[in-house]
């Protein structure tokens, strides 16, 4: 079962990683299914260019949630199938900012992981968040500068990694 001080140990147990991965993984579907909607609803000639990257990224989110569901499936534990809440706006902005407190809050989950991978001497694991960081990074990149904005500090970032996960 997860916890967040579990979250945050550097030195974890098998179980605890399953535990772990499996709320990104409900993270990762949870991007999925915001990204497919958002890239359809998002109105306004100023967000046709995200608009259309929104779906490059739903692939991605995929990509990302079959990765940790086959490193979940290694470690011996059943890859989670729900999704966390997904939050919907009619307004582009906030749909657009949605995303990018999300990506930060992935982000962070990310790297406490790869340390904990590491940690535990599952260095292929820590190696494949990597590569999925380096995605999310893009993520947060094209989202901050669709709302015309830096992509924030980490500071911000460890914040929104303790609040609700992924939205």
């Amino acid at each position: 079962m997860f916890t967040e001080e579990m979250s945050h140990r550097l030195e974890i147990s098998r179980e605890e990683m399953i535990d772990l991965l499996n709320e990104d993984l409900a993270r990762e579907y949870q991007a999925v299914i915001a990204y497919t909607v958002y890239s359809q609803v998002i109105k306004g000639p100023e967000f046709m260019d995200i608009a259309s990257e929104l779906e490059v990224h739903a692939s991605e989110e995929l990509s990302h949630a079959i990765k940790i569901a086959k490193q979940i499936d290694y470690l011996g534990g059943q890859p989670v199938v729900t999704p966390k809440p997904v939050k919907t706006s009619k307004d582009a902005k906030e749909m657009l900012r949605f995303d990018l407190d999300a990506e930060m809050t992935t982000v962070a989950n990310y790297r406490q992981r790869i340390c904990q991978a590491e940690a535990m001497g599952e260095f292929a694991l820590a190696e494949i968040l990597r590569g999925i960081i380096v995605q999310e990074q893009e993520h947060q990149i094209d989202l901050a500068s669709a709302l015309g904005i830096d992509v924030p500090h980490e500071e911000l970032a460890h914040d929104a990694a303790n609040h609700d996960r992924r939205f």
